[in-house]
């Protein structure tokens, strides 16, 4: 049974850094696809960040370019989220997924975990 879970949300003011981890597990990954998706009120679930857990290529959003590093230590079967000069309109619930880099492309969601930025 796959497993995501991640850890790492909270509160952070604005212009402050926080780090997003995404522990899989119940298969290999090493050829998967693993993104950050985030959720905030009243929209859409959105990809900001992806990774290809074998080349280590990554995308990100336009929005979070400059600011956020997906990286992954296939050893661990971990992906992370660096996010740096988080903004408010950062706030989210955060989502690793597995899968794909389109919400109808991922076969599988974690938990999510909530970060807030106050400004």
């Amino acid at each position: 049974q796959v497993q995501l879970v991640e850890s790492g949300g909270g509160l952070v003011q604005a212009g402050g850094s926080m780090r997003l981890s995404c522990a899989a597990s119940g298969r290999t990954f090493s050829r998967s696809v693993m993104g950050w998706f985030r959720q905030a009120p009243g929209k859409e679930r959105e990809c900001v960040a992806g990774i290809r857990m074998s080349l280590g290529i990554t995308n990100y959003a336009d929005s979070v370019k400059g600011r956020f590093t997906i990286s992954r230590d296939n050893a661990k079967n971990t992906v992370y989220l660096q996010m740096n000069s988080l903004k408010p309109q950062d706030t989210a619930v955060y989502y690793c997924a597995v899968g794909g880099l389109r919400v109808v492309d991922v076969d599988y969601w974690g938990q999510g975990t909530q970060v807030t930025v106050s400004s």
